[in-house]
């Protein structure tokens, strides 16, 4: 540990001590730890209800709009999020803005001297997530929230935000992730997320593989869980395209909900819509929800790295996709929202992540793929994600470029030359983690 006792007084002081701990990939299955760590805070995560959200994709997403729309039905809210896209404040959000550096160096002063009450009695020290996920449940207590909304790091029964236990459980889609720490099958992988689900709960479950569906269910009746799922008591009536996102209706549990504006691309973001309309019709009580109050939370939402556009003159979008389930959205969404040519893709993954599976699903819509790297050590090397990505595209389509900044000069200069003609668009998609995103995102200076 090279964490010290003093308090941090700058917030890259307060970041380095966090990083010095265990890292989020390291796990060691048991909530021992956490609950250890809360109960010295006072349980905080006890003070205020939680909707939890779990799943593969759409979590990070899915919870904005739930914030939205409560806080919009005038709740403070507090929202906690992994991983981050650009800087490690955005994890813990209160009434929808993420902590100041300020705030952020006093969450983490507030818990530091019972992080080592805890290490001193564990046979394993207190995680890097383990440690924020304690500063952002003491946060809501103090701020006081009304309500938290909690997003899952990885699976649910082990997953430290677990300590809490949610009044509306959100299962988002299922699909193969993460599968060296949570399972190879489905069911396996269902039967992790799972857990989130507590006694007295409604769960609101999305659209699901019939063997995960069998394992929420049967998880649901154990403890004596409500149930709502997607597609029978709530969803998607119609989804139209439209400048800067799309218009959408959508069917909750109280009502319809018609023309509503959502400002993200992608038939998968208005299936997260739905799933956060009824979570907040489940949470709010029997009552729809006024339709302008809707629509006015739904006009607002952003989802920073999620089919972002970030730049013109050639298109540049940002989308976090890092596994197949994603990916394919993803690539569906292309098509839906976008007519770009040429499409070229600038792809860094992580060591751990399906990169065939990944490069697969994009293939039909890069005409030319630049393979590149991150800056953390988990990062697949370009040269091997080059190695796997050829017997895919064939070796014409492929460039491997290991600096990003760089990576991204080529793949512009592709797009700007491969247009046929002045009425032709080339674009850039910048994917395949959301470390990759997070810093293409700040090379590229945001939103344009």
């Amino acid at each position: 540990m090279t964490e010290t006792a003093r308090p941090a007084e700058t917030f890259a002081e307060a970041e380095d001590a966090l990083l010095s701990r265990w890292p989020e990939t390291k796990l060691e299955p048991s909530l021992d730890r956490i609950e250890a760590f809360t109960e010295l805070l006072g349980d905080p995560q006890r003070a205020y209800p939680v909707i939890h959200l779990t799943g593969t994709n759409g979590k990070t997403s899915t919870s904005r709009m739930i914030d939205a729309l409560l806080r919009a039905l005038d709740l403070r809210t507090g929202r906690f999020t992994s991983p981050h896209v650009e800087r490690m404040t955005e994890r813990i959000s209160i009434d929808g803005e993420p902590l100041t550096d300020e705030q952020f160096i006093e969450a983490f002063n507030d818990v530091a001297p019972y992080t080592h009450l805890v290490d001193a009695g564990a046979d394993h020290p207190l995680s890097f997530f383990e440690t924020v996920v304690g500063m952002a449940y003491a946060k809501f207590a103090e701020a006081p929230v009304d309500v938290a909304v909690v997003e899952v790091g990885m699976g649910g029964s082990w997953d430290a935000t677990n300590v809490a236990d949610g009044a509306v459980a959100v299962v988002l889609p299922i699909g193969l992730d993460h599968t060296q720490y949570l399972g190879t099958t489905l069911t396996q992988i269902a039967g992790e997320k799972a857990g989130i689900i507590k006694p007295a709960a409604v769960a609101v479950l999305a659209r699901q593989p019939e063997e995960a569906m069998a394992v929420l269910l049967d998880r649901a009746a154990e403890v004596g869980a409500a149930v709502v799922r997607e597609d029978v008591d709530f969803g998607v009536v119609s989804t139209t395209p439209a400048v800067g996102g799309q218009v959408i209706s959508l069917r909750g549990l109280r009502g319809r909900y018609d023309d509503v504006f959502l400002p993200l691309y992608g038939r998968h973001q208005a299936q997260n819509a739905a799933v956060a309309l009824a979570a907040v019709e489940a949470f709010a009580g029997s009552e729809p929800l006024a339709d302008e109050i809707v629509r006015a939370a739904f006009a607002e939402i952003t989802s920073p790295g999620r089919l972002e556009v970030v730049r013109r003159s050639p298109t540049i979008v940002l989308d976090a996709a890092h596994n197949p389930h994603g990916a394919e959205a993803t690539a569906a969404a292309l098509g839906e929202s976008f007519a770009f040519a040429p499409l070229v893709g600038v792809v860094g993954v992580m060591g751990d992540k399906d990169a065939e599976g990944v490069l697969a699903a994009f293939e039909p819509h890069f005409e030319h793929l630049v393979v590149t790297q991150n800056s953390q050590s988990r990062s697949m090397r370009a040269g091997r994600l080059g190695e796997l990505a050829i017997p895919i595209y064939g070796e014409d389509r492929v460039t491997v470029v290991p600096d990003l900044a760089s990576a991204i000069d080529v793949a512009v200069g592709l797009a700007e030359s491969g247009a046929s003609d002045s009425l032709s668009s080339g674009a850039v998609l910048i994917t395949g983690s959301v470390v990759t995103v997070g810093e293409a995102r700040s090379l590229l200076g945001g939103p344009k």
